[in-house]
């Protein structure tokens, strides 16, 4: 249930309204093009459940600004078939973040690509960028970019997760959506938990991950659990300056054989 729902339109604004509380997801877009969203405000318990902010969905030439976002799940979730989508100047929290998934879901085939996510403060969430994907999907997630923003108190601001699952246990399955091409640019604040977290599938690593300027450090308050160290499987990419924490687990260059495009990833 959606308190507000496009389907299929074009060149859609919405600006200056609120939305509170809403059963679940507060504003989604499936199907359309040419998407401006500003001047919106969304709020929700955290603990409320599945309660997205901003769910986009099959949408090209989205916009989203100038728009404060808090919420009991992802600030704004994108999904399958968008791409060319804007954020900035996004107020973040509470909620799980901004996140790219969960994509691939049913071994579906999933494309995402040229996402912008910039100028952003996240203030205690449960991750702050997060590109999440189901095992046994297919497809391709390309063309991200996290840049400026700013983490208070993020339990883990940052993550890619080929391995998610929403319940106990997940079937473990070789294939994953292919993720190539993701630029992290000058992300700095808080951290509570963990300061990135890569998780990636053996059959289709993670490819041109690139960091620039990240500087996270832990909070240091007694109710926090100890701070993990950052963690990387099947992560390659490049180190553009030394982080904060050093993330010297991701492996620089390409994954061994060009494994990363085949048959199976394009779109």
């Amino acid at each position: 249930m959606q308190a507000l729902r496009f389907y299929g339109s074009s060149n859609v604004r919405v600006t200056g309204i609120s939305i509170i509380n809403s059963p679940q997801c507060h504003l989604k877009f499936d199907s359309c093009q040419g998407v401006m969203v500003h001047n919106l405000t969304i709020s929700s318990p955290e603990n409320s459940p599945n309660t997205d902010g901003i769910h986009l969905q099959n949408s090209k030439d989205v916009s989203i600004h100038h728009t404060d976002l808090a919420c009991g799940d992802d600030c704004i979730s994108i999904q399958t078939g968008c791409s060319d989508v804007n954020i900035h100047n996004v107020n973040c929290g509470p909620g799980h973040g901004i996140s790219i998934g969960g994509l691939g879901r049913y071994n579906t085939k999933a494309c995402v690509s040229n996402i912008t996510v910039r100028d952003v403060n996240m203030f205690k969430t449960m991750t702050g960028v997060r590109i999440k994907t189901w095992q046994g999907g297919s497809g391709l997630v390309q063309g991200i970019r996290f840049s400026n923003i700013h983490m208070s108190e993020v339990q883990t601001p940052i993550m890619i997760d080929q391995f998610y699952c929403d319940k106990t246990s997940c079937t473990n399955q070789s294939s994953a959506v292919a993720v190539s091409g993701v630029q992290y640019e000058n992300i700095r604040g808080t951290f509570t938990f963990k300061p990135a977290h890569f998780a990636c599938s053996d059959s289709s690593p993670c490819s041109e991950i690139t960091l620039t300027g990240i500087q996270l450090r832990p909070l240091t308050v007694p109710q926090y659990h100890i701070c993990s160290s950052p963690f990387c499987w099947q992560a390659f990419g490049e180190l553009y300056t030394p982080t904060i924490p050093p993330i010297s687990c991701l492996q620089l260059g390409k994954p061994a054989g060009n494994r990363v495009l085949s048959d199976h990833d394009q779109c």
